[in-house]
């Protein structure tokens, strides 16, 4: 191809080329110096000069999160048909077409079903007012906690390094976003009152949000995500929710984030094991418990123990915490034991002939599909602070 060339002034794009070598000293001299200072500065972690963030681009990560993230991102038009969502491309419909002409009559019957204004009715059918009112009640917790998720996601974007997990929070931040608004859709099909979120839930998510830096991922992935990883693991198995199990799947990428961002940009030891640290950990985690208890008849409703519930929780989160390196007060094992001690003395007074048990060792998650998820999650060893043995109650 030929190009008529255009004449220039050599002269002066020297000149601009040099006044811009200047600015570029005496504006990035300046901001160095604020950022020793501590007064300002540069607010972007970014590497112009290698054309990446902080940190570096950390491509593994990238691999592990970001493309896995895409290869699995599901659309709410297929998931959820009876939805007023409409996510997917025309590449996409047109293999959800291809895939339609190769299903049987009676498959195609119940996907006109599902399409349609049916799906209330069919709500209706499986489950009683009582129950529809349980399913929302637990449901919007967590939906309440998704709208969090987003925000904490987002924020955390600030403070992780290097591009490769740059690219896996933003895969979270637009998880979480439709999470909130699928989720929200969902419940709404119920066709009954949407509770508010709960004073628990409020100091719960508050306290997440106003963590500062890499604690958010204590707080939001390890945490409320593995209570949400377990709600769906609950109740995905339920007619009407198998959309609980995308849900699932999603979250178990979300818990495993801390764990492989923290390999590569590891805490110190004052971050890991610091006195103060581990007390903020335990107290950004106790509203979980009276939240758990203020759904126990809820639960229940839905053929679900609240303590077999809690202790499969607090398992999980103690797992995925000491593999981070986000250490409580006390190690595992023991602070299990004492949380299951007072699990019994609760059962004990309100439940009549109680007998004392190990609630950690339940498992609530009855979904097969879910299961597996879990087992890939949880089935790596964690090597566990060394701690005395503490009797079971």
């Amino acid at each position: 191809m030929q190009i008529a060339e255009l004449p220039i002034n050599p002269r002066a794009v020297t000149w601009n080329r040099r006044v811009e070598a200047v600015l570029n000293r005496v504006v990035r001299g300046k901001d160095r110096v604020l950022g020793r200072l501590g007064l300002g500065g540069r607010v972007a972690d970014y590497d112009d000069e290698h054309y990446q963030f902080i940190g570096g681009a950390n491509d593994e990560m990238r691999r592990k999160h970001y493309d896995k993230s895409l290869r699995l991102l599901w659309k709410a038009e297929a998931a959820a048909p009876w939805s007023t969502f409409h996510d997917l491309g025309a590449a996409e419909q047109a293999l959800r077409e291809m895939a339609e002409l190769a299903t049987s009559p009676a498959e195609q019957q119940v996907r006109a079903r599902l399409t349609s204004a049916e799906f209330k009715a069919e709500l209706d059918r499986h489950y009683t007012p009582r129950q529809k009112q349980a399913i929302v009640n637990v449901l919007s917790a967590i939906g309440h906690g998704e709208a969090y998720a987003w925000l904490v996601s987002a924020s955390n974007l600030r403070d992780v390094r290097s591009s490769g997990a740059k690219a896996a929070v933003t895969m979270q931040v637009l998880e979480e976003a439709k999470h909130f608004v699928v989720m929200r859709e969902l419940v709404g099909a119920f066709g009954v009152p949407v509770p508010r979120q709960s004073a628990w839930e409020y100091l719960l998510l508050e306290g997440v949000l106003a963590a500062d830096g890499l604690e958010k991922f204590y707080g939001m992935n390890v945490l409320v995500e593995t209570i949400a990883l377990s709600i769906f693991g609950a109740l995905a198995h339920l007619p009407g929710l198998e959309i609980l199990r995308l849900f699932h799947l999603d979250e178990s990428r979300h818990t495993a984030l801390p764990m492989n961002y923290l390999k590569e940009f590891p805490l110190t030891q004052r971050q890991q094991r610091g006195f103060f640290a581990r007390r903020r950990r335990l107290r950004m985690a106790l509203p979980t418990l009276p939240l758990i208890l203020l759904l126990e008849e809820d639960l229940a409703i839905l053929g679900i123990d609240a303590f077999e519930f809690a202790g499969s929780v607090l398992r999980k989160v103690a797992h995925l915490s000491e593999r981070a390196g986000f250490y409580l007060p006390r190690p595992a094992p023991e602070m299990l034991a004492r949380f299951n001690g007072l699990f019994n003395l609760y059962c004990r007074l309100t439940r009549p002939g109680h007998l004392p048990r190990d609630f950690m060792d339940a498992e609530t998650s009855k979904d097969r599909v879910v299961a597996r998820t879990e087992r890939e999650i949880f089935a790596s060893e964690v090597v566990v602070e060394a701690g005395p043995r503490v009797a079971q109650a």
